[in-house]
């Protein structure tokens, strides 16, 4: 007997009948694991040493807070893996982070956790697959090799994918509240503007008004406050608003604040008409629901109702037929 042939003997009596198969995939995975390391070490940049180099010192740990306040507290320990995990291409880059800020996350490394998430999701998917045709092949000696590498496969292909799945529901729930809420906050800023406030007291106030009901709405609002009072102009934060909301309603607000604000039209009155026209809006959304409902019970009710009633209307003619040609064979 050669060699190879003892080996695979003795693979398959540990491991079982896939041994073979199993070491080669702990293999290829160990081998993967070991030269991450050296793929996504991130290589320092000359324009980055030059750059360091013409900086002024950092001050000693004895300066005052103030100027302590403005230095990193705590260094991303993900910043040098920045080139595998985040997308080189600038457009693919742009629309994941829309895509991240519409879903509520507006963390400056968002994306990055984002595909470190699926990655690492990934990974333990395989782990966990190869756990699972590991004791599934002790057991059960008729399993295939197919078999196997659907068991391994398909737990890695759902964890890399459960993070894009998590955030396309989590914007779609947020764009939903963010409906849903929009009517009653503009009603609350024509009350405020038509009392004598200014539009941006009015957000402020729309903001704290709506943070118990609609708390993604009224963070919305709370940030197009802060941006204002910081000094940014106001059609770059409306319009800021509208991308990270990526709902129509909120697109067609503010471009009628941009309007009234560029033509000297009174906000009171645009306010006043494009909350009638959001509030007829959400009862015929209520009504869509309402019409769509019995469609959507046709087939549960068929499924209930009709199995049920055919065997009550048949099931009688059916034993009684039976027992005639029982008779009748005897």
């Amino acid at each position: 007997m050669s060699f190879l042939e003892y080996a695979n003997t003795m693979i398959t009596e540990m491991l079982g009948p896939f041994g073979l198969v199993m070491l080669v995939g702990a293999i290829g995975f160990t081998m993967i694991v070991a030269t991450l390391p050296v793929l996504l070490k991130k290589e320092e940049d000359p324009l980055d040493r030059l750059k360091a180099a013409n900086q002024p010192p950092k001050p000693d740990k004895s300066d005052n807070k103030r100027q302590r306040l403005r230095e990193e507290k705590k260094k991303d320990q993900l910043e040098k893996y920045a080139t595998f995990l985040e997308p080189q291409d600038e457009e693919a880059y742009s629309a994941m982070k829309l895509k991240l800020l519409q879903a509520g996350y507006k963390s400056r490394n968002a994306v990055r956790n984002f595909h470190f998430a699926k990655f690492a999701l990934g990974i333990i998917g395989l782990i966990l697959g190869c756990i699972y045709a590991y004791l599934d092949s002790l057991t059960n000696e008729e399993l295939t090799g197919q078999a196997v590498a659907f068991m391994i496969v398909i737990p890695g292909f759902a964890g890399y994918m459960f993070p894009m799945y998590w955030i396309t529901r989590r914007q779609a729930t947020r764009q939903q509240n963010i409906e849903d809420g929009f009517p009653d906050s503009l009603d609350l800023m024509l009350v405020c503007v038509e009392a004598g406030q200014s539009l941006d007291q009015s957000i402020m106030r729309v903001a704290r008004e709506m943070k118990s009901g609609f708390p993604d709405l009224a963070g919305e609002y709370e940030m197009v406050s802060q941006e204002l009072k910081a000094g940014k102009d106001k059609e770059a934060v409306m319009r800021d608003m509208a991308e990270r909301c990526g709902t129509p309603d909120i697109t067609s607000f503010v471009t009628v604040l941009i309007q009234s604000q560029q033509f000297g039209t009174s906000i009171a009155d645009a306010l006043r008409v494009y909350a009638g026209e959001m509030r007829d809006k959400r009862v015929m959304r209520a009504e869509e629901k309402a019409n769509k409902l019995p469609t959507k019970m046709t087939l549960a009710t068929m499924m209930l109702t009709v199995p049920p009633l055919l065997l009550i209307l048949i099931g009688p003619s059916v034993y009684a037929m039976g027992d005639i040609l029982g008779s009748a064979g005897g």
